[in-house]
């Protein structure tokens, strides 16, 4: 069974759409740090606001469901002034009235689906009575389609399904990065090297090199003999099977700290004990530049140090030499794409993903437990 389009579905006009979309955004101080994801969903919100669909959106935020979706509502009223944003039950008897009362291109919006701990528990039950909210089901949350979520695998089985436009766009650019024109690099980043091996072992027979920087390459250090004292680790990961490939690109020089000395930028080999690597160093910017001259195609995931600690240096230089690349770019990641943000660049990116993890469960494994929902499976 294929996906559907939503947007290829003749007639919607007076059908409750069930929309699920990605509006899991960070907050500081209740207010919307970075929208590229809620800016990312208008097109499909406000085609069906044209065709004269009933949209009821759900979605989530937050890990526990404590958040509201009440400032991304808010935001989301400036532009659609006609969104009514419900912050009771997102199930039940008022709800499923409230969907039967709507006109044609109203627009409603439910608070967290996790308030509902059914939701997590990808309870069937769950997704029975959300499906009482909708007369179609349209999911436009690639980023969360790796979860096994009751919105995410129950809702295709309850519910006509389909994707949306940003979906479809979702699986056409990850699609030229799994079958990639060479030269081909990936540029890996991030805290654990847990979440990036699939990603390594998946592409190191076909990538030219693959570069391990942030806090993934100490694990690879530390097992290759090098000293990089206190610094962050995935414990009880196995990298052997890694740590000798030449393929592998790991850090020449990094910017350390230590309580003695302050920070300073080290060559690999004279880190010590007490070191606590947190970015990496001008050498290691150079090499990526060096090396990605002639790509092209560029993968990356991840930024280059503790981005939230404010190490962001080595991750905005990344940015800055991927996107002055003659070469097809595919990014993602929340980190990375902060940067990308920051320095104004994401038209210069050939492919910028919504997903994290879904990114790369998706570039490992070829599909999500979402799409296998879709496809019937």
């Amino acid at each position: 069974m294929e996906l559907r389009d939503i947007t290829k579905e003749k007639d919607l006009k007076g059908k409750r759409v069930l929309l699920r979309l990605d509006l899991n955004v960070p907050l500081e101080d209740g207010k919307i740090a970075n929208d590229f994801r809620i800016r990312k969903n208008g097109r499909v919100i406000s085609y069906l606001h044209k065709v004269g669909a009933r949209t009821v959106i759900i979605a989530h935020l937050g890990k526990d469901g404590r958040e509201s979706l009440a400032p991304v509502a808010s935001y989301l009223q400036k532009k659609y002034l006609h969104l009514e944003f419900l912050p009771t039950a997102v199930v039940g008897a008022e709800v499923i009235q409230k969907t039967k009362e709507m006109n044609d291109g109203d627009i409603i919006m439910l608070d967290n689906l996790r308030k509902n701990p059914g939701e997590k528990e990808n309870d069937p039950g769950f997704a029975e009575d959300l499906s009482l909210l909708g007369d179609i089901y349209v999911n436009e949350a690639f980023a969360v389609s790796h979860r096994e979520h009751a919105s995410i695998v129950r809702l295709p089985h309850c519910l006509p399904s389909y994707v949306g436009p940003v979906f479809l766009e979702e699986l056409e650019g990850l699609g030229k990065a799994l079958a990639p024109t060479p030269p081909f690099y990936v540029v890996l980043g991030g805290a654990k090297i847990s979440t990036k091996l699939p990603i390594v072992e998946k592409f190191i027979g076909v990538a030219d090199n693959i570069f391990l920087y942030g806090a993934l390459a100490h694990d690879v250090l530390y097992a290759k003999g090098y000293e990089i004292g206190d610094s962050l680790v995935d414990k009880g990961i196995d990298v052997s099977h890694i740590v000798d490939n030449k393929k592998i690109i790991l850090p020449i020089d990094v910017v350390v700290t230590n309580k003695k000395e302050g920070r300073s930028i080290k060559p690999i080999e004279e880190v010590s004990k007490g070191d606590i690597i947190f970015d990496e160093g001008p050498e290691s910017i150079l090499k990526i530049k060096n090396t990605l001259k002639e790509a092209a195609t560029v993968l990356w995931n991840g930024p280059l140090g503790n981005f939230e600690a404010g190490f962001t240096q080595a991750t905005e230089d990344a940015a800055m030499i991927i996107s002055d690349l003659d070469a097809f770019s595919v990014v993602g990641g929340g980190d990375t794409i902060a940067a990308i943000q920051k320095l104004g660049l994401n038209e210069k990116f050939s492919f910028i993903s919504t997903g994290g993890g879904a990114m790369l469960e998706y570039l490992a494994k070829g599909t999500l437990a979402g799409i296998d929902a879709l496809e019937g499976r």
